[in-house]
C-alpha cells in the first residue's frame, strides 16, 4: 500500500468515526434530555440538555485528541483511557436510565446500541490510526533508506568518475610532464576544492537537519503543554459550573419549602378564626374562601367563616377550580 492509499483509508476512517460520533451525540441528547427534564426543578427544565451536551463534548475531546496522538505516534497514558471509558459509560448510563427505571429491558437494549457503538468505535478507530501511523512511519523509513542508497550510489559514481579523470590527467602528465605540469597542478587543485565544497555542503545540510529536528521537537513539547493547560482549564470550568448548579438547585428547593410552609401557616390561621360575626371585607373574605377551598371544606362552611352568601362563595370556588384563576395558594398570597 502506498502513501496515497493510506491517506485515503485514514480519511475514510476519520469521516466514518465522526459520522458515528455525531449520530450518537444527537441521539444521546434527544434521549437524555426528557429524563433530565423529569429530574430537574420545573423552573430549571431549560437546563435539561446541558448534561448530555457536556458528556458528549468530552467524547469529542477524547476522539479528537486520540486522533492527534495516533498521528504523532504518541500515547497519553492511563488518563485518556480512563476518560474515554468514563465518558462512554456515562453516555450509556444516561441513555438507558429511563428504560431501566421503567424496567423496560427492550428499551435498555435499544438505547444501549448507540453508546456501545460509540465506545467500540472510539477504541477501534484509535487502534486503526495507530496501525496506519506505524505503517506510514515504516513507509517513510523505507523511502528514506532508498533515497540514501541512491545518494550513496551517485556519490560512488561521481567518485569513480573523478578517479577516472584524475587517472587520465596523470597519464597525460606522464606523456608531457614538462609541458603540462602547471595544468596538472591546477586540475588537482580544482578536484580538492570540489571535494572540500561537497564536504562543507554535507556538513551544512546535516547541521540544518539537526536544527530542524530540534525545532520540531520543541514545537511538539510546546503543543503538548498547551493541550494540557487547555484540558486543565476545561476541567476546572466544568467543576465550577457543577458547583453553581448544585447551589442554585438547593436554594430553589429551600425557597419552595419555605413558601409552602408559609402558605400552610396562613391557611391554618384563617381557618382557625371560626365563624364570622358579620360580613368580612371582600379581600379578607376572598382569602378565607381560598383557604377553605385548599382545605376542601364545603361551600356552606366557607360561607360561615367569611359571613358572605353561599352563592358568592360558590362563585369563588368556581374561580379556584379554573386553572386560569391562579389556584388557591395564589389567592392566599395576594394580600
Amino acid at each position: 500500500m502506498n502513501g496515497v492509499q493510506m491517506r485515503s483509508a485514514e480519511r475514510a476512517l476519520s469521516v466514518g468515526t465522526w459520522l458515528i460520533v455525531t449520530g450518537a451525540m444527537l441521539y444521546s441528547v434527544l434521549t437524555v434530555t426528557p429524563l433530565m427534564a423529569k429530574h430537574t426543578a420545573p423552573a430549571w427544565e431549560w437546563t435539561a440538555p446541558i448534561l448530555p451536551l457536556v458528556v458528549d463534548a468530552a467524547v469529542v475531546i477524547v476522539v479528537k485528541l486520540d486522533d492527534v496522538l495516533a498521528r504523532l505516534g504518541g500515547h497519553g497514558g492511563r488518563w485518556p483511557v480512563t476518560l474515554r471509558w468514563m465518558t462512554g459509560l456515562m453516555t450509556w448510563a444516561l441513555n438507558v436510565a429511563d428504560s431501566g427505571l421503567k424496567k423496560d429491558l427492550v428499551g435498555v437494549a435499544v438505547h444501549s446500541v448507540s453508546p456501545l457503538l460509540l465506545i467500540v468505535t472510539a477504541e477501534t478507530s484509535l487502534a486503526y490510526r495507530r496501525a496506519i501511523a506505524a505503517a506510514e512511519a515504516a513507509l517513510k523509513a523505507e523511502q528514506t533508506a532508498e533515497r540514501e542508497r541512491a545518494e550513496h550510489a551517485a556519490r560512488e559514481r561521481a567518485a569513480q568518475a573523478r578517479a577516472e579523470v584524475r587517472e587520465e590527467r596523470e597519464h597525460a602528465a606522464m606523456l608531457a610532464r614538462e609541458q603540462r605540469e602547471h595544468e596538472a597542478a591546477l586540475a588537482r587543485e580544482q578536484a580538492e576544492r570540489e571535494e572540500r565544497r561537497l564536504r562543507e555542503e554535507r556538513e551544512v545540510r546535516e547541521r540544518a537537519e539537526a536544527a530542524e529536528r530540534e525545532m520540531r521537537e520543541r514545537r511538539e513539547r510546546e503543543r503538548e503543554q498547551r493541550e494540557q493547560e487547555q484540558r486543565r482549564r476545561e476541567r476546572e470550568a466544568r467543576e465550577r459550573a457543577e458547583t453553581a448548579r448544585r447551589e442554585r438547585t438547593e436554594a430553589a428547593a429551600r425557597e419552595q419549602r419555605e413558601r409552602v410552609e408559609r402558605l400552610a401557616r396562613e391557611r391554618d390561621a384563617l381557618l382557625a378564626r371560626g365563624p364570622a360575626q358579620g360580613k368580612l371585607p371582600e379581600d379578607e373574605a376572598r382569602r378565607v374562601v381560598a383557604a377553605a377551598f385548599a382545605a376542601e371544606m364545603k361551600v356552606r362552611e366557607a360561607a360561615e367563616l367569611c359571613g358572605w352568601s353561599v352563592g358568592w362563595v360558590s362563585a369563588r370556588y368556581a374561580e379556584h377550580r379554573d386553572p386560569g384563576a391562579g389556584g388557591a395558594e395564589l389567592a392566599i398570597a395576594s394580600r
